[in-house]
């Protein structure tokens, strides 16, 4: 079942790149006294994920933190490295935080997983963004089957 608007985020854990290399980020480290913007791709360099979605974060990041915002991360079903190399292919550093579900554990936990085994990609997360407070997400905002809009940035920064 997928995660609503009002109900709190589930438990789990991300990886990052930091300085020492990759780190475990909890959930409650990312959202816990935060405001946050998680939105989700199908994966890392593919055509919408890398032409539009994260651009669109990362051109609207100062506008979106005006709004109250702490964090942007985006998340896919890659690993760290991945994750890394493409915040840093696509200028995402100090604007988007790049968070590998390397397993799609927290893309199952939210309800909002993937098959796209008939593209050869396995199990992915679907395309969605999450505006989250302290824990609950107050928006949720899940594309349906080959679109891309309602998790784009400019949607999003008018939600908040």
């Amino acid at each position: 079942m997928a995660i609503k608007a009002g109900e709190r985020m589930p438990t789990g854990t991300l990886k990052t790149m930091t300085k020492d290399g990759p780190q475990d980020l909890s959930t409650d480290q990312l959202f816990k006294g935060k405001t946050v913007v998680l939105f989700s791709v199908p994966g890392a360099f593919t055509p919408t994920c890398d032409a539009k979605h994260l651009p669109g974060f990362v051109e609207h990041a100062a506008a979106i933190k005006a709004k109250g915002v702490d964090t942007i991360a985006c998340m896919a079903v890659n690993d760290v490295f991945v994750m890394n190399a493409w915040g840093k292919s696509g200028g995402a550093t100090d604007k988007v935080l790049m968070l590998a579900d390397g397993n799609g554990d927290y893309s199952k936990a939210l309800g909002l997983e993937l098959d796209a085994r008939g593209f050869g990609m396995g199990l992915r997360g679907q395309r969605f963004a999450i505006i989250v407070k302290d824990g609950v997400a107050t928006h949720v905002n899940v594309e349906d089957k080959g679109q891309f809009k309602v998790s784009a940035a400019d949607y999003v920064l008018g939600q908040l």
